[in-house]
């Protein structure tokens, strides 16, 4: 069982396509892991293992070609997303009993790609900020010190995958919840285009603000889980159609960037100096492998009045629930739906104007390099009692999304990006690097981030058990 936790996703598929390993022996390592680590770190706080076998026996009834992409790996998902006969509760109160009548297209079409469903990741409540607590559950815990922040929201998802109860994992990303806590925790995050992975659409159905992505321990295995998400589902009017391009097989293909840009802030500071430190020594080691590597961002002044704003829109549509639970609301909800409902039109016009500029920068910017590096989050893991990060590096933050800009610029201009770990700070907290393409350029985002990765040799410093 330890032999299987500590192996990759990709060795655990061809494990599963020679028959050498099956889907029920995934399951059994997987439960028994779970019992071992999670009471350190709260992940996984619902888990269906039962569902789960139940449906392995279906999928290994079936010949091996017709088992998909996954052959059988077992997936968590975060506690945003619908599972059929499962508890979810949007790590809200609010729905701390609701058991899901259906699953959302993001869950249906995994399980069709040979995805095995076995719990659910948790998360701040409706994904609301990046530090992973709630009322339902409670706090997860960063492995490397479980006095610290596992960041968010896809923060559940990270963890198990730090601490092996995982080998690859669903997360979402709106202002970096796939990206923050793979930097916090030491694994590897990726934001998607926008209508690259399918999912079941909210009150506004053509949003390219949040999108579903993966997450795994190292660039391969994301490419893997990646391959069973991308393709078109009619009931997401924004998803795109798969082109038929492999992920997996673009991580490999080793390709490098000719000509890079690192910058230490995207010109939205602060970022805190041991950080900014780490990504430009890691960007710097490229050189000795003939990359031309460049300090430059493009002009993203914007990004906080743009992201305050659209985001303040997206959260207008929980009216509803603003007037029926207040008391049941955390503040930070509460705060974000107020605002949202006192936007006026000029503002959000103004956003949107914003948001168009910024993109058409960073396609003109893209002309000219390969790819952009940066810091994911502009601090190491910060303590559990804190809610968010109020100030860095000297300088005060307003609100609990101020500190998450940097991750916020890439969303607006509708990049693809991935964190991968670049180093350790001086307390051997892992700190993350954002690897930003162009939108729809996650082939070559992958093949990019595999071959850094492969430069800074931090592709395979998870699984660990958790320290306090």
């Amino acid at each position: 069982m330890t032999d299987l936790i500590r192996m990759t996703a990709t060795a655990i598929v061809e494990g599963l396509k020679s028959g050498t390993i099956s889907p029920l022996d995934c399951l059994d390592a997987l439960e028994k892991r779970v019992a071992e680590v999670d009471g350190a770190v709260n992940a996984l706080p619902t888990r269906c293992f039962d569902r789960a076998r139940s449906e392995a026996r279906k999928l290994m009834q079936k010949p091996m070609a017709e088992r998909g992409v996954l052959a059988g790996m077992p997936v968590p998902i975060k506690d945003l997303a619908d599972v059929a006969g499962v508890r979810s509760t949007q790590g809200s109160p609010i729905f701390k009993d609701r058991i899901a009548e259906t699953s959302d297209l993001l869950v249906t079409h995994l399980e069709a790609n040979g995805g095995l469903i076995y719990a659910m990741s948790n998360t701040p409540e409706f994904g609301a900020g990046a530090h992973t607590f709630n009322e339902v559950f409670g706090i997860t815990r960063n492995p490397w010190n479980t006095r610290l922040s596992a960041s968010g929201s896809s923060g559940g998802a990270a963890v198990a995958l730090a601490t092996g109860m995982a080998w690859v994992a669903h997360g979402s990303d709106l202002g970096g919840s796939l990206r923050n806590p793979a930097s916090f925790c030491g694994v590897t995050g990726m934001r998607p285009s926008p209508g690259r992975v399918a999912a079941t659409p909210g009150a506004k159905i053509d949003s390219t603000l949040g999108v579903e992505g993966p997450m795994a321990r190292n660039v391969e295995d994301l490419a893997l889980l990646f391959d069973a998400m991308v393709g078109e589902e009619a009931a997401d009017p924004v998803s795109l159609p798969s082109d038929g391009t492999s992920y997996l097989k673009a991580a490999r293909s080793g390709w490098k960037p000719r000509r890079v840009a690192v910058s230490r802030d995207l010109g939205l500071p602060p970022v805190d100096p041991e950080v900014a430190g780490l990504v430009l020594a890691a960007a710097r080691k490229l050189e000795a492998e003939g990359v031309i590597v460049e300090e430059a961002h493009p002009d993203m002044s914007e990004t906080r009045e743009c992201a305050q704003t659209l985001r303040a829109l997206s959260y207008a549509n929980m009216k509803p629930l603003l007037d029926k639970h207040r008391d049941l609301l955390k503040p930070e909800v509460v705060w974000n739906i107020e605002k949202g409902l006192r936007l006026t039109g000029e503002e959000i016009a103004r956003a949107e104007a914003q948001r168009g500029e910024l993109f058409r920068r960073m396609r003109r910017f893209f002309g000219h390099y390969d790819l952009l590096l940066c810091p994911t989050t502009i601090v190491p893991p910060f303590p559990v009692e804190q809610r968010y990060v109020a100030e860095c590096d000297g300088v005060k933050l307003d609100s609990y999304v101020d500190w998450l800009m940097i991750v916020h610029a890439i969303t607006l201009a509708c990049c693809s990006a991935i964190s991968i770990p670049c180093g350790f700070t001086k307390t051997h907290l892992p700190v993350g690097l954002q690897v930003v393409a162009p939108g729809r350029g996650e082939a070559r985002l992958l093949a990019g981030a595999r071959f850094i990765e492969q430069v800074l040799g931090l592709g395979a410093i998870t699984p660990i058990d958790p320290r306090s």
